[in-house]
């Protein structure tokens, strides 16, 4: 576990923060730049500067300069460190070409897998290394929950896809059987109590009463600050945030019915935590503040905020990507039958020639 100064570093490159155990962010290299910042912020000089840089400075490589002034064990380590990432990607890279039957991979695929370090030099770890380092990782996470919106789209249409052919094998009295059970079900998940808006002053309230067992006539926005800062390290992060729209969720999702769908519950949860840092962490580093959060407690959205549109109010694609992601279907299913007819008439060539030669 870092110190709370390394892990402002880590949470404000990743998108997950951690305490008090690692998440993994989904970044092939998550392991290596995990490993990097805990034995960087041994190094006193180091942890002193990290201290008093802004993540503006750090973001802009200003912090990997001091790179040059941190111990020589800590040194020793990193150089470690690299040697065994760049063995790893070397091994990786190997094994993906043996599984392509050893064709040579894209020049430019094979630079991207090395872009977070300084490839060039293998043996040492380098202020070049430290910045290729934090730049890849901002700018991968950046992009987090744009992928992440894209993923669930097609998680989406992939299950009205399957919807949907399912029912072209059924036969026209058990096609209005299942399309009226479908929409049953769907007008069963809909039919929830009011859904507040995530971050507003009724949703914390209910947070309040209902998780912390308080009076609503009492809150406090302070002291439920404090109590949700469930590390002590003086910041909500992700994790924490995410944690205070359980109620909401159990609101429209049970877990092991027909109608709820455990994905579309992390998706909600997701879009919640995505609004309210929107909304409230002002210098965008991923974690709110006391001051950020009392701040927002004065706003207009907080006292009067508008409904929230769920996932079921919000359509996650139109009409047009449809036809579009089961036009792409309908090629790769082509493209497949079409390679295993080749694969077929390969290994029938192979058979008359093995006849042949006997």
């Amino acid at each position: 576990k870092f110190t709370s100064i390394g892990w402002l570093l880590y949470s404000y490159l990743c998108i997950k923060a951690f305490p008090p155990l690692f998440v993994d962010t989904g970044l092939h290299y998550d392991r290596y730049l995990r490993e990097v910042i805990d034995f960087l912020e041994k190094d006193q000089h180091f942890r002193e500067k990290l201290h008093n840089t802004d993540m503006e400075d750090i973001k802009q490589g200003k912090l990997a300069k001091e790179l040059d002034f941190v111990g020589h064990h800590v040194r020793t380590k990193l150089d470690e460190l690299k040697r065994q990432e760049v063995n790893r990607l070397r091994t990786l890279i190997k094994a993906k070409q043996d599984a392509e039957g050893g064709h040579e991979m894209n020049h430019k695929v094979l630079l991207k897998q090395f872009e977070y370090m300084n490839h060039m030099n293998p043996h040492t770890f380098e202020v070049e290394d430290l910045d290729k380092l934090i730049q890849s990782a901002t700018n991968d996470l950046e992009n987090y929950d744009k992928k992440r919106h894209e993923e669930f789209k097609r998680y989406e249409m992939m299950k009205e896809h399957e919807r949907k052919e399912h029912l072209k094998n059924l036969d026209e009295e058990h096609r209005k059987d299942e399309e009226q059970h479908y929409e049953e079900l769907r007008k069963k998940h809909a039919d929830h109590p009011k859904i507040n808006h995530p971050g507003s002053q009724d949703q914390l309230k209910e947070v309040w009463k209902e998780s912390d067992g308080l009076d609503p006539n009492d809150f406090d926005p302070k002291t439920f600050f404090k109590l949700h800062d469930t590390n002590g390290d003086g910041y909500i992060d992700e994790q924490e945030l995410e944690a205070l729209f359980t109620k909401e969720l159990e609101k429209m999702y049970r877990p092991n019915l027909d109608e709820d769908d455990m994905t579309e519950m992390e998706e909600e949860r997701l879009r919640m935590r995505e609004h309210v840092m929107n909304e409230v962490d002002t210098n965008k580093d991923r974690l709110v503040s006391l001051e950020e959060f009392l701040m927002s407690t004065n706003k207009k959205e907080f006292l009067e905020p508008d409904s929230w549109e769920t996932l079921e109010q919000a359509p996650t694609y139109t009409d047009e990507e449809m036809k579009l992601f089961e036009e792409q279907l309908a090629q790769e299913e082509s493209n497949l039958k079409q390679k295993n007819s080749d694969l077929q008439k390969q290994k029938e060539e192979l058979e008359r020639q093995q006849e042949n030669s006997t």
